[in-house]
């Protein structure tokens, strides 16, 4: 039967008529459907009150309490990379793109590869991550420094957003946090209508981060032939001498944008509040 997880006890008991140790086991059939550990500590309050709001927040019991709280644990508390959430951004990072990009590419079947990057781009950049997961509440319930007044002015409840998917995945499978980013991220905020009028131009911030640091910026077409009847261009973002990326569209333009939005995410600045860190 599902649900049921057998505890095994090994008691050790001297008999003092035999100089040798006999082993009992007991076997107790425990039914329980959310984890022999939470079963333990089902009668802390700390534990219950925690359940009650990630509840409330993802809408669902989650089945494993330690992993979620993992997620929402900032290395300004942990330090050590098995209790911190780094490992499950990097995790939920990948599944969030994965969903946005298989969403995108079905709702808007003749849009350019150009278009939909950049869309993507518009749907999980930090500052829009952030926001989202103030709103749904994760910032109320996420470990950090909070005497580091830094932290709180940062973007780093995006990326608890992004270890609370990776979770969600390891939890419930990729099928339900998939269902879940469409109805907690995607529909209720981010808007299609309005994110493609937003314009994002990654080539201007690119250049912005590489005068504040010196750096000499240049984008340089590196290939442009036919392919399937019309002219695609590759050009490659150059930043002093060292091509950092490339980028591929049927305009140059496109092609530029592609190239510095990967040389963006390639240098670490994406994830960072300004543009003026990170990089070579």
């Amino acid at each position: 039967m599902s649900g049921i997880c057998t505890i095994v006890y090994h008691f050790h008991m001297t008999t003092f008529s035999h100089e040798h140790i006999h082993i009992f086991t007991l076997y107790i059939p425990i039914f329980d459907s959310v984890g022999f550990l939470d079963r333990i500590f089902k009668g802390d309050s700390s534990i219950v009150s925690f359940r009650k709001q990630l509840r409330n927040i993802l809408g669902f019991v989650p089945g494993n309490a330690v992993l979620y709280k993992t997620a929402l644990t900032h290395r300004s508390v942990k330090e050590s990379s098995d209790q911190n959430n780094e490992r499950l951004e990097y995790l939920g990072d990948a599944i969030l793109s994965a969903v946005i990009a298989d969403f995108l590419f079905k709702k808007y079947p003749y849009k350019e590869e150009g278009f939909l990057t950049e869309m993507r781009s518009k749907m999980v950049n930090r500052v829009q991550l952030n926001d989202i997961a103030v709103k749904m509440g994760l910032r109320k319930i996420s470990y950090f420094n909070k005497f580091d007044g830094s932290l709180k002015m940062s973007q780093i409840f995006g990326n608890t957003l992004e270890a609370v998917v990776g979770a969600i995945y390891l939890d419930k499978g990729y099928d339900k946090t998939r269902q879940w980013i469409m109805e907690r991220i995607i529909q209720p905020y981010l808007f299609m209508e309005d994110l493609e009028n937003l314009e994002i131009n990654h080539k201007n911030k690119l250049y912005g981060w590489a005068n504040k640091n010196g750096k000499n910026l240049e984008f340089e077409t590196l290939d442009e032939h036919m392919e399937g009847g019309r002219r695609l261009f590759t050009v490659g973002a150059v930043v002093n001498g060292e091509l950092i990326s490339q980028g591929r569209a049927y305009n140059k333009k496109d092609a530029s944008q592609i190239a510095a939005q990967q040389a963006m995410e390639k240098l670490g600045l994406n994830k960072v509040e300004g543009i003026d860190e990170g990089g070579l």
